[in-house]
C-alpha cells in the first residue's frame, strides 16, 4: 500500500478538509501530576491504515479511549467526522479494547447475536465466514477459550462492522507469534476501505507490513507522523527500526541525566 498523491488543483483544500476523519487540536488529558497526553496535534484522513506506536505508558490506550468517548479531554479538542466523541459518533466507531469485557458464561454466537441486534451495520455473513477462517467454534462459552482465542473472537466481532473508524488497541499483543500474520491479514481484508483502522501497539515489526502510516507517540506526545514509504525512502530504513533508534536515543539520554 502506498501514500496518496496530495493534490493540488483547485478545490484540494477542500477535498482534503472533507477526507479529515480524525481531528486531534492541542489534545491533553492528565490524570493527577501524569500528563498522559501533553498537547497533541493529530490528522488522520478516511481510507488508511495508521499505526500508534509507541513504547507502554506513551498515551495510545488513553488516545484510542478518548477517541472512543471512554474518557474526555482535560484541555484541546478531538473530533472524529467533524464530531466530537459521542452519541453521534457512536455508530462511525468500532473498537476493539486491550482487555477482554464480555461475560464468561456467554457461547460466541451468543455474541454474534448480540453485535447484529446493537449494530445496524453489523454484518452477520462477514461473521460467519470470519469464525471459519479464525478456526471459532460458534457453540464454543467464551470462558473455555484461551486468551489468544479470545481475542480472535473480539477482532472477528470489531472488523465485522462497516465502520468509518476502526479502532485497535493491542490486536497482537496476546496471540503467538505463528497467528499474528494471519491476523494482521484478517485486519486488512475486512475492514471498510472508505474507513480508517488505527492499530496500537508495539510490536511494530510485526504491523509494518500493513500500515499506510506510522504516528510515533512518545510521553504523550507526537514525535513523527509520516507515511511508511516516506519514512523507508527517507532514512532508507524499516518504521521498526528508526523507531528502535529513536526510542534507544531517548533512553540513553534519560539514563544519562539519572546518573546524575
Amino acid at each position: 500500500m502506498t501514500a496518496p498523491r496530495r493534490r493540488s488543483w483547485p478545490g484540494a483544500r477542500e477535498e482534503e478538509r472533507m477526507s479529515e476523519l480524525v481531528k486531534c487540536t492541542a489534545l491533553r488529558r492528565d490524570f493527577g501530576p501524569v500528563k498522559a497526553l501533553d498537547g497533541v496535534d493529530l490528522t488522520l484522513d478516511a481510507g488508511r491504515i495508521v499505526g500508534l506506536l509507541g513504547p507502554n505508558g506513551s498515551g495510545k490506550t488513553t488516545l484510542i479511549k478518548i477517541l472512543n468517548g471512554l474518557l474526555q479531554p482535560s484541555s484541546g479538542e478531538a473530533l472524529v467526522n467533524g464530531c466530537r466523541p459521542g452519541p453521534a459518533t457512536k455508530s462511525l466507531i468500532s473498537y476493539l479494547p486491550d482487555r477482554g469485557y464480555f461475560p464468561d458464561w456467554m457461547r460466541v454466537s451468543d455474541m454474534i447475536d448480540m453485535f447484529a441486534d446493537f449494530y445496524i451495520d453489523f454484518d452477520r455473513r462477514k461473521a460467519e465466514d470470519m469464525c471459519r477462517s479464525l478456526e471459532l467454534e460458534p457453540g464454543q462459552r467464551i470462558k473455555s477459550l484461551s486468551k489468544g482465542t479470545k481475542e480472535k473472537m473480539q477482532l472477528m466481532l470489531v472488523m465485522s462492522r462497516q465502520a468509518r473508524l476502526y479502532l485497535l488497541d493491542e490486536p497482537i499483543a496476546g496471540v503467538d507469534p505463528a497467528a499474528r500474520d494471519f491476523i494482521l491479514h484478517t485486519i486488512l481484508t475486512n475492514y471498510n476501505e472508505d474507513g480508517t483502522v488505527l492499530i496500537s501497539t508495539h510490536l511494530i515489526s510485526d504491523v509494518e507490513q500493513v500500515l499506510d502510516e506510522a504516528v510515533f507517540l512518545q510521553k504523550g506526545r507526537v514525535v513523527l507522523h509520516e507515511s511508511v514509504d516516506s519514512i523507508r525512502e527517507r532514512t532508507g530504513e524499516s518504521v521498526d527500526a528508526l523507531f528502535r533508534e529513536m526510542f534507544r536515543a531517548q533512553a540513553w539520554k534519560e539514563g544519562e541525566n539519572h546518573a546524575w
